[in-house]
This record gives C-alpha cells, structure tokens and sequence, in this order.
C-alpha cells in the first residue's frame, strides 16, 4: 500500500502535486468559513457541541451531538438545557437550569443541575460563584444526533487514532486526481 502511494507521488508532476495542496487548502478553508458563519447564524462561540458525560443522562448520553443558539434577546428559562463554561476550565458542561434569580435592576443569574445528578452545579463553578450569568453561557441546545460525536470522544481518548485518520485523509487528498 505504501509502496503505490510513493509510485503516485513520483508520478505527479510539480504543477498536479501544488494543484492537490491547493485543492486541500480549499477544503480547509471552506471548513472554516462554514464553522464562522454557524457562529453569526446562531449567535454562539460553538454551534455544535458533543456531550462528554452520562450527566445528562436520559435526555442526552456520552456522544451526543448538540445544536445550539445563543441570542441575546431571548430570556433563559427554567428547565432549558444550556452549554456553559467555567472560568479555569476549558471543556463547556451540558446541564439544565435548575433555579433562576432575577435582581432588580434585570439582571438574571441561574443554577444549573445535571438530569442524572443528585445535587446542583456549585461545585462545578469557580470559587466562590453560586450562581452563572448570560456571559457564562455557550448557547441553548436546539435538536441533537445520537452518538455522532462518539467519533471525537473517540479521537479524543486515543490521540493516535486521529493522527492516524489525519494522516491518511491529508495523503488521499494529496494523491487522489481527481
């Protein structure tokens, strides 16, 4: 196998060898711009998620993929399931919002539990956070696709199967001439 691939190298001129890394930078590229405009579409730093824990177990499991929204305008609600951050930690949490607390001058803060948890998220917060606010929040979950995602927890859990699918997308691009 490895022995054809270098034949088709050998055999490709400069101009079909720049022609393939030109047509994958493309592919590249327009990834990007496809994730950017999801972004301004739904209003949210990350229109797509994966559930990384049974927390949230029944309404979603471990590799789950989520769509998310996240517009200003709308006011969050008791028993919506959202996607936050917590300052120190780089992974978003999948939970529902279990109580909101609405001060006087309009701003709202809220807590959030996981369904398949006994006790509500303050341990997770930073220190001394009780409660999260708008600015916390990723998005709201809008409709998911069951287990998509286990591709990624996948990858995730054993780097070298994505250097591995990596690798040999990059040479089938590099190669193919079509």
């Amino acid at each position: 196998m490895f022995d054809g691939f270098l034949d088709d190298l050998k055999r490709m001129n400069k101009r079909q060898f720049l022609y393939q890394v030109l047509s994958f930078g493309m592919i590249v590229s327009s990834a990007l711009m496809i994730w950017k405009g999801l972004m301004v579409f739904t209003g949210s730093e990350s229109p797509i998620v994966v559930v990384l824990s049974g927390s949230m177990e029944p309404a979603f499991h471990r590799g789950d993929l989520l769509f998310l929204t996240n517009y200003e305008e709308e006011p969050v609600r008791v028993g919506e399931i959202v996607v936050f951050k917590i300052e120190g930690r780089d992974i978003p949490i999948v939970h529902r919002v279990l109580k909101i607390h609405e001060k006087n001058n309009g701003t709202i803060k809220f807590l959030t539990k996981g369904d398949n948890n006994s006790v509500d998220d303050r341990g997770l917060y930073a220190p001394g956070q009780h409660w999260l606010e708008k600015s916390d929040m990723v998005g709201r979950a809008r409709g998911f696709l069951p287990y998509v995602g286990m591709v990624t927890i996948l990858m995730n859990e054993y780097p070298k199967i994505k250097f591995a699918v990596l690798a040999c997308l990059g040479l089938y691009v590099l190669v193919h001439r079509e």
